[in-house]
């Protein structure tokens, strides 16, 4: 059972193993028997044998179970624990010799086995891995190109609302700046036809005449000058926007400057819209520290908020009138209404912008800051005016911007810059 090349149970073996030597012990007893018997007279020949057969059994035990042990579970034993430990520091190439047939046999062919699964999974998993590799270095290039074309749509994105809120600006101005020219050339050509006048009385001689119209004609130069002054601030204002923003920051009176934005854009939506009507209220707190910000870049964010305010109570005012006179609010037919108020907020000033529009459903007022999120149709937004109104803020000027709003009945723009 030992040597054959048949599987056979361990327990078989030893319990072989004790056959054999209860066999042998058995045979020599049948001989100290029969030795008894011949010899009965002598009663101290079968006790000498007796004592002789213990110790030679015991001298077969002592050295047949050693070998018998070393050979079927020891020396097997310590072949496959050096091949799991070859295994464990990495070595997937080692195979271990199958010396026996039993149970100990079959664990070192399931070892072996183990070892080759280990060997293929490895060699297909590096495998894998450079293919994994090939194509992560061509998604990443997709994914680079893709990336690289987005950011020149943002960057046609960007300047297209940038020239949008330019033009609306320039709109604006150009309204505003319309009434000081036309104070200036009536003015002028009612100081034309006094000089006419004033010729002819100097020719008359009429001294008194002469007098008053030299005094008013002096009147006409002032209000002629004092538009002039007007028109030319309203040019540099311009040229200021115009002009990109260094980020340079100064103290600015928020009260003129958002004054001042709020008649541009209004004006800016009346040269697009001439039927655009609107009340326009302003809470100004009288003593507003100066605040040092970047007034080109407020200015965008001013322009912003006032043209979304005026949409949205356009919207609304479009909406009552096709649903009917006096059922567009409760109190009766609606009044568009813009109001802008400053105050100090302890080591802050808040500004804040209110319209009673259509107000923002809840459901998309986290998206509002999100870059090309627009509820407006299409060409009338491009999604990126509050998200870089939102950054000029925060990022630009370490403030905050809030929202407030109500469905059907409003919002309110909130922001907040430190002193």
């Amino acid at each position: 059972m030992n040597f054959t090349s048949e599987t056979n149970s361990f327990l078989a073996k030893v319990i072989g193993l004790f056959l054999c030597l209860t066999m042998i012990l058995l045979g020599l007893l049948g001989f100290l028997l029969y030795g008894v018997g011949e010899n009965y007279r002598n009663s101290q020949q079968p006790l000498f044998m007796l004592v002789l057969l213990i110790p030679l059994a015991s001298l077969l035990i002592v050295l047949v179970f050693p070998l018998f042990f070393r050979r079927n579970l020891l020396r097997p034993l310590e072949a496959v624990l050096s091949g799991v430990q070859q295994v464990n520091e990495g070595n997937l190439t080692v195979e271990v010799p199958v010396e026996v047939r039993d149970e100990i046999g079959f664990l070192t062919q399931n070892f072996n086995q183990m070892t080759e699964s280990l060997r293929q999974s490895k060699a297909e998993l590096t495998q894998y891995a450079e293919t994994l590799e090939n194509k992560v270095a061509e998604r990443t290039q997709e994914l680079k190109q893709s990336l690289d074309t987005l950011k020149a749509i943002q960057s046609q994105l960007i300047q297209k609302e940038k020239m949008a809120s330019l033009g609306e600006l320039t709109a604006g101005i150009a309204h505003e700046i319309q009434n000081p020219l036309n104070f200036v050339n009536n003015f002028a050509e009612v100081s034309i036809e006094m000089t006419q006048e004033l010729d002819e009385s100097v020719q008359r001689g009429d001294i008194a005449a002469v007098h008053g119209f030299t005094a008013e004609l002096r009147e006409n130069m002032g209000y002629i000058v004092e538009n002039g002054q007007r028109a030319a601030s309203i040019v540099r204002s311009m040229l200021e926007h115009s002009r990109s923003s260094t980020g340079e920051r100064r103290p600015t009176d928020l009260n003129e400057l958002a004054d001042e934005y709020l008649k541009l854009a209004y004006h800016g939506m009346r040269a697009k819209d001439p039927d655009f009507e609107v009340q326009l209220c302003t809470e100004f707190e009288g003593e507003l520290k100066p605040v040092t910000v970047a007034p080109q870049d407020i200015g965008r964010v001013l322009l912003n908020l006032y043209n979304n305010a005026f949409y949205a109570v356009r919207e609304k005012a479009g909406a009552v009138r096709r649903v009917g006179p006096g059922e567009g609010s409760a109190g009766g037919a609606y009044q568009p209404l813009v109001s802008v108020s400053t105050h100090t907020e302890g080591d802050s000033v808040e500004l804040r912008v209110k319209d009673n529009g259509t107000g923002i459903p809840p459901e998309i007022v986290n998206k509002i800051y999100q870059p090309f999120f627009t509820t407006k149709p299409t060409g009338q937004g491009t999604g990126l005016g509050l998200s870089l109104s939102y950054d000029i803020v925060t990022k630009g000027h370490g403030g905050e911007m809030q929202v407030e709003s109500r469905e059907g009945e409003g919002t309110s723009f909130v922001v907040q810059l430190p002193l």
